[in-house]
């Protein structure tokens, strides 16, 4: 008799502060209190207003000025951006109602970032660039070897290439996109097992194609490196599921 209530639940969705303080800032352009043009107050202030730390709000402006709700402007701050009312609470709901298909468009767009920043850093890259993905493959392999948490210190070794690569936008591009997924992959426990100890191998195969500066070698070793978070985002993509399709 019991089994029957069983589909009547439903799962408890915890928002992340990022989404709460989008959400606040959509409400508030809603109701009017914040206008095409205004100004928002400083990260400071507003870590202090909500309650949170800093770099949750660092994270929800990110996110809002890559999407074109915010824009900060030199010597002025962050204000909102000069579009009608309704463009902009469409926007925001688009943001914050990523997931799905979304989440599998954020890991394909993630690997055309990164293949192409391993190209770019295999042929630009310096000898500083060189020490500094070597230190943080180092700071990898001692969060692998201790058992602990890896995922962060494996997130500033593609940092580090996204910044050997010498293109800003491409790097600023990946720190919006790769906290969502990071965030998806503790939660499903994507990276549990054996999985750090072969992406640490597949790490030093990247590095060592970026020193040679054989750049379709770097892309190339990137990409398959990458495959395997692609296909477990295909399996949560309810159209991919849907059409029959692997990839």
């Amino acid at each position: 008799m019991k089994e029957k209530y069983l589909n009547t639940f439903k799962e408890i969705i915890l928002e992340k502060p990022v989404d709460k303080i989008i959400q606040q800032i959509k409400e508030l352009i809603s109701s009017g209190q914040l206008k095409p043009g205004d100004k928002l107050p400083s990260e400071r202030a507003l870590s202090e207003l909500l309650g949170v730390g800093r770099s949750h709000v660092r994270d929800a402006i990110r996110k809002l000025e890559f999407y074109g709700i915010l824009k900060t402007l030199p010597q002025s701050g962050t204000v909102v951006a000069g579009l009608g009312i309704t463009a902009l609470e469409g926007l925001i709901t688009d943001v914050l109602q990523m997931e799905g298909r979304d989440f599998y468009a954020l890991v394909e767009t993630r690997v055309l970032l990164e293949t192409n920043a391993a190209r770019f850093a295999a042929l630009r890259r310096s000898d500083d660039d060189i020490v500094a993905i070597s230190n943080s493959l180092s700071d990898y392999e001692k969060a692998v070897s201790s058992g602990g948490d890896s995922v962060e210190y494996d997130l500033l070794f593609h940092l580090k290439i996204a910044e050997a690569s010498k293109n800003p936008v491409l790097k600023s591009l990946m720190l919006i996109i790769t906290p969502d997924i990071l965030t998806h992959f503790k939660k499903n426990n994507v990276c549990a097992g054996n999985r750090p100890v072969s992406a640490l191998e597949e790490h030093y195969k990247i590095l060592d194609h970026i020193k040679k500066k054989n750049s379709e070698k770097a892309a190339e070793s990137m990409r398959s490196h990458l495959q395997e978070i692609l296909n477990f985002s295909t399996n949560e993509n309810p159209l991919e599921k849907n059409n029959g399709k692997r990839k």
